[in-house]
């Protein structure tokens, strides 16, 4: 074997030494915490954000839950007094949201959501993420994806951020069209709050920022259902028809009077809990429970997504 002679001492030439992969980047350091793996996540969310609001169908979503808030906000105008008089009559708040358009159109925002909330906007979500991973699945596309060295735990979570940005997206054009046929059709001014306190029309807006984060979450709960579901199918249409079934049935269990037992573990009792922030002070423990259903709902469904689409074989 040959040797070499450094400075007088004899020694075997050996390997040369392999240098670190990075300064300060172990081997055994994990993916998720490597640097650029934050990048690279966002840049596939960019990617699934990209395609899903480019997609004619959602748009098209979009552009339905603009346009019913304008004609709410028409119907009120032209038929305001009988309207009115029958909300205010009606029970629970959402009849007294009602009764206050009239009087400020910044509450026909708050009666916009009150209205969509119940079934439109969960439609909206089920279409989404109920086909986050199903149609790809469907559509022979998904181990397409899993090519990528992106990781499913990668994959699944930028889906689930999708979907949560089309669920804030939705409900903002909601709020937006809400606010500017207010302004346009009804009186705009001080809010007199369903507690009998009156605040200005800027904490007016506030509060509509509040009631859209709200809501947001609630509807990110209800796309960590739809994905969970959209795991355990390749139909598509599958996965979104049985969110939204699910959605009705709880709606249903929630006005039986013999489950009241059962109701304050139900997602959708806490969306319309919205209305804590017309009162003062601001309804910050209703609301807050409301926030930690929606986590739970979040964190179980979420488990089941992930243990799923990272134990299933991939066929198509």
């Amino acid at each position: 074997m040959s040797t070499v002679d450094v400075t007088g001492v004899t020694a075997e030439a050996g390997p040369a030494p392999v240098p670190d992969a990075a300064p300060g980047l172990r081997e055994d350091t994990p993916a998720s915490r490597r640097p650029g793996a934050a990048r690279a996540w966002l840049r596939l969310l960019g990617s699934e954000a990209g395609l899903t609001f480019r997609r004619p169908r959602n748009l098209a979503v979009l552009a339905v839950l603009g346009i019913i808030p304008v004609l709410i906000g028409v119907v009120m105008r032209l038929f305001a007094e009988p309207i009115a008089a029958e909300a205010a009559d009606g029970p629970g708040n959402g009849g007294a949201i009602f009764a206050q358009i009239t009087g400020n159109g910044l509450f026909l925002t708050f009666a916009a959501l009150s209205v969509l909330v119940q079934l439109m906007l969960p439609v909206a979500v089920a279409v989404v993420a109920g086909d986050a991973v199903a149609g790809e699945a469907g559509g022979g596309t998904l181990r397409y994806l899993l090519t990528a060295p992106a990781g499913r735990t990668r994959l699944l979570a930028a889906k689930y951020g999708n979907a949560v940005l089309f669920c804030l997206a939705a409900v903002s054009v909601i709020a937006l069209s809400a606010l500017v046929t207010g302004l346009a059709l009804f009186p705009i001014g001080p809010i007199t709050l369903l507690s009998g306190t009156t605040i200005s029309f800027a904490e007016g807006l506030l509060r509509i920022g509040l009631v859209v984060l709200y809501v947001t979450a609630g509807m990110a709960a209800l796309a960590a259902f739809a994905l969970a579901l959209s795991t355990l199918t390749e139909v598509a249409i599958g996965a979104i028809a049985a969110t939204v079934v699910t959605v009705i049935v709880i709606q249903v269990l929630g006005v039986i009077p013999q489950l009241a037992w059962l109701q304050p573990y139900l997602l959708t009792q806490w969306w319309n809990e919205f209305d804590g922030v017309l009162r003062d002070p601001v309804a910050a423990g209703e609301m807050g429970q409301g926030l930690l259903v929606f986590a739970a709902y979040v964190v179980i469904f979420g488990s089941i997504a992930w243990a799923r689409f990272t134990g299933k074989d991939i066929t198509s």
